[in-house]
């Protein structure tokens, strides 16, 4: 009789290890969102050196009794340029505090471009080499967190707050941290 390996039962038993995980995976409330270690903590420090020129902030300024949007950006992103006027909207006409931290660029290139594209932000640090944006969980610019009052995060936006995924997702969750819910 002919003795079988028992190494020829390692691929199905691989297999179905990876069909569980994606089983599991696909279970997740939100299998396309990517979890934020930051929602219901205290807002970590952002690095107090600011865009030379602009104004820097302070961890009182997250704890000042207002609603602040704390954006990273960089003059190279694409999807940053593509937020950039609703960031100025948001600013300018609704009266939002955004913290525009400039992250892993070059200081005359994002100088530069709020020279040409105009500043919607109430305060510019300048994080050349990302370590706020490691402390806050960044992935990729641009990046919005919505911050309460006392500094606590309440929401993570990844990606730019244009297109219907902006308008389903952060839009409700601004709505009701500006309402206190």
């Amino acid at each position: 009789m002919a003795r079988i390996s028992p190494l020829m039962a390692l691929p199905p038993v691989i297999f179905a290890g990876f069909a569980a995980l994606v089983y599991f995976g696909m279970l997740r409330e939100d299998p396309d969102g990517l979890p934020s270690t930051r929602v219901g903590q205290e807002a970590p420090p952002i690095t107090e050196t600011a865009l030379p020129g602009y104004p820097g902030v302070t961890a009182e300024d997250l704890r000042s009794g207002e609603l602040t949007l704390v954006n990273f950006w960089a003059s190279w992103c694409p999807p940053c340029r593509a937020e950039h006027p609703r960031l100025m909207e948001m600013a300018e006409d609704e009266g939002l505090r955004i913290v525009g931290v400039n992250f892993k660029d070059q200081e005359g290139n994002a100088r530069q471009y709020l020279e040409e594209y105009e500043n919607p932000f109430m305060a510019v640090p300048f994080d050349p080499r990302g370590r706020t944006a490691i402390d806050w969980g960044v992935t990729a610019p641009p990046e919005t967190f919505i911050v309460n009052g006392e500094g606590e995060v309440l929401f993570r936006f990844a990606g730019p707050l244009v297109g219907t995924d902006y308008e389903q997702r952060f839009v409700p969750a601004l709505n009701a941290a500006l309402s206190g819910s």
